[in-house]
């Protein structure tokens, strides 16, 4: 009987997820870099991880002739466990915006606030293989400038949408990977009228990869590269409580 009703949670957690992330592809995909996916290591019921990351993007490609945008961000992430299955990512921190578009006008906005949430759902788990649907966003504001008698705001404004599968081929290693669906805006000010750059359109879906060492029982380092709809590379050190 236990194993029947767990078998019914799996579907659902499965159905869930697999729909959410259609639904996301749908609303997003077409004018889809992007957030740090956190991997499939998650926190259980009433335990929640803190950690530090720092996560560089070297390239975004934007919609039309509007160029590319780069970004190094740090953070501060919380991951609670909602449930044994469920959890809430948060973040808080500061970072830049570099926009250089066709012109070679390279506008570069000095690092300030930054922050972001998002949730991962675990879809099953098999002896050492997970899988996991994750939804993350993450928005910039760094400082404003001025170029002559021109005032240039930017905002950062990055969602993705990714499933991961890991398998923990070694106790201290777990290697992960997956696909992702994203999306990553320019919101830009000058003088006061405001415009979303979005991101190129033909650049919606990458790769991740990544891998989770363990450095002691309640600690481990995570590093994650993305690539395809952009170049992005992050690291963090995390705690486990």
């Amino acid at each position: 009987m236990i194993t029947a009703s767990m078998g019914i949670r799996n579907k659902i957690r499965t159905i869930i997820a697999i729909s959410a992330f259609w639904l996301g592809a749908l609303v997003a995909g077409p004018q889809a870099q992007a957030a740090p996916a956190y991997g499939t290591r998650m926190p259980r019921q009433q335990e929640f991880f803190v950690g530090a990351q720092t996560h560089y993007v070297a390239q975004r490609a934007l919609e039309g002739d509007n160029g590319e945008m780069r970004s190094l961000q740090h953070f501060l992430n919380i991951s609670l466990g909602l449930t044994d299955w469920l959890t809430l990512d948060l973040k808080g921190g500061c970072g830049n915006v570099r926009h250089e578009n066709e012109d070679q006008v390279d506008l570069s906005y000095a690092t300030f606030v930054g922050g972001g949430y998002g949730f991962r759902l675990r879809v099953f788990e098999k002896e050492n293989i997970k899988g996991v649907f994750g939804f993350q966003h993450i928005s910039i504001h760094p400082y404003s400038r001025n170029i002559g008698e021109t005032k240039h705001k930017s905002v950062l404004d990055d969602w993705q949408l990714s499933f991961l599968v890991s398998w923990a081929a070694h106790e201290a290693v777990t290697p992960y990977g997956g696909v992702k669906v994203s999306r990553m805006d320019n919101i830009h000010w000058e003088n006061g009228e405001r415009n979303r750059i979005k991101s190129d359109e033909s650049q919606s879906w990458g790769v991740i990869v990544g891998a989770d060492i363990q450095v002691s029982p309640r600690v481990w380092v995570n590093l994650e590269a993305q690539a395809l709809d952009g170049e992005a590379v992050s690291a963090g050190l995390n705690f486990r409580f």
